[in-house]
């Protein structure tokens, strides 16, 4: 790819200051430019910073190699395999500092590695100018320049960012073969920033969504919290149906999709995914373990039917359904066991909830997962799939304390739990003995 002549726009042209970047992040800046090094901040930060986006995190480009960089930041580590970074640690904050990249193609100097067309390793070291031409988006190629607080755009990322469009960079075939999560990552990127992506980079997708099937479950992983953990959950499951790419992450609840009656399940999942945007935009906490329980439990609920009408009992029916849907689910996409386990224990508590007489409503609502399997429990009711109430039963439960809360579990109408009660077997009435003559 020929390198183009750079565009740069001055301070007064654009919208960045110092005062919207991290502290941190500027001295490094700083001190790297003050040990005789180029250094930029670039990508996400550059792109969010110019639509007027708080920034996530904020990335460093710099013409210092890694151990060089490490010479300069006592606080510094280098990680990584496939490209070598460095990371400068502040306290819970850490900024990641990146040498430039080069174009060089496989068998030049460097240690560069393909198979199959997908790029396993590279740790190839450029110029700025060919940094730039190996970013994926042409919006994520923007480099600001603590020099003279410019920003240099090589890639017509300025105009592109001005027209709402993600365009990548180089052929988009060879660009996805080389490295398939980029389908994902510009799915995630047109929902995060309500962008269109660029028809020659879209019609791909469609034939390409394949090749995610090669690419490491743990990094899919990774990739799924980003899409659906961003405040963004229902727009990227949106985006991922529209290019047949969630089928490729979750083929068990893309095959519940598609025979969704009265549209469930379809309704229960997009409710899911509204209920994270939700606790995400409120600064409350969300738990990979209930985002995974919904996205998966058409498939465990389908199952456990089966097993029910083969004659298991409800919890042993959601234990085994569990189990075998976990143990598929892993071979695309990991879930590691801090998620995985309490994820089946809300699946698990479903069915404790029809029993509302007693002492099992205590000790439900004891359980250290009740908030979460509750919270589940009001989606299903929310999409038509659990009865309302029940819901609200369980609602006014929680509300009340001591001797209403006891009333509560012992009123008829807690009797919702569906169970066979023993029936008292009648004594025969004792046959009188004949008196003696």
């Amino acid at each position: 790819m020929k390198i183009a002549t750079p565009v740069i726009i001055p301070r007064p042209d654009h919208t960045i200051s110092r005062a919207n970047i991290s502290e941190n992040a500027v001295k490094v800046l700083y001190r790297l430019k003050n040990a005789g090094y180029e250094a930029y901040l670039v990508g996400g930060g550059v792109r969010d910073l110019l639509l007027g986006r708080e920034p996530k995190d904020f990335d460093i480009a710099t013409n210092a190699h890694p151990e060089e960089v490490k010479k300069v930041f006592r606080n510094c580590r280098l990680i990584g395999r496939r490209f070598r970074l460095a990371h400068v640690h502040f306290g819970r904050e850490i900024i990641e500092v990146a040498t430039f990249r080069s174009m060089q193609e496989p068998g030049e100097e460097g240690d560069r590695e393909t198979e199959n067309g997908m790029l396993l390793r590279d740790n190839v070291y450029g110029t700025i100018e060919e940094d730039a031409l190996r970013r994926d988006f042409t919006v994520n190629a923007l480099y600001y320049n603590i020099e003279d607080f410019s920003v240099v755009d090589y890639t017509g990322g300025m105009a592109d960012l001005e027209q709402g469009v993600l365009r990548l960079l180089g052929d988009p075939e060879t660009r996805y073969r080389e490295d398939p999560v980029r389908m994902l990552r510009a799915a995630r990127f047109a929902a995060k920033l309500g962008f269109r992506i660029n028809e020659a980079c879209e019609a791909p997708i469609f034939e390409l969504s394949d090749l995610l099937q090669s690419v490491p479950a743990a990094r899919l992983f990774d990739e799924v919290l980003k899409l659906f953990m961003g405040g963004v959950a229902l727009e990227s499951f949106e985006k991922l149906r529209h290019y047949n790419l969630f089928g490729q992450l979750f083929p068990e609840t893309e095959e519940a999709l598609a025979h969704e009656e009265h549209e469930f399940p379809i309704t229960f999942v997009t409710r899911g995914m509204q209920n994270t945007d939700t606790r995400v935009h409120e600064g409350k906490p969300v738990t990979p373990a209930f985002l995974f329980a919904v996205l998966l439990w058409e498939p465990v609920r389908q199952l456990a039917d089966e097993f029910r009408l083969g004659g298991e009992s409800p919890l042993q029916a959601m234990q085994q359904a569990g189990s075998e849907i976990v143990f598929r689910q892993a071979q695309r996409i990991s879930l590691p066991k801090r998620f995985s386990i309490p994820m089946r224990e809300i699946w698990n508590l479903q069915h404790r909830f029809e029993f509302r007489t007693g002492k099992r409503p205590h000790r439900l609502l004891a359980h250290p997962r009740f908030r979460a399997a509750y919270d589940f429990l009001l989606l299903r009711a929310e999409s038509g799939e659990a009865d309302q109430e029940l819901a609200d039963w369980w609602t006014r439960f929680q509300e009340l304390e001591g001797d209403e809360r006891n009333k509560m579990a012992k009123s008829p109408k807690g009797e919702g739990d569906g169970r066979r009660r023993r029936r008292r077997r009648r004594r025969k009435p004792k046959t009188k003995q004949p008196e003696a003559d």
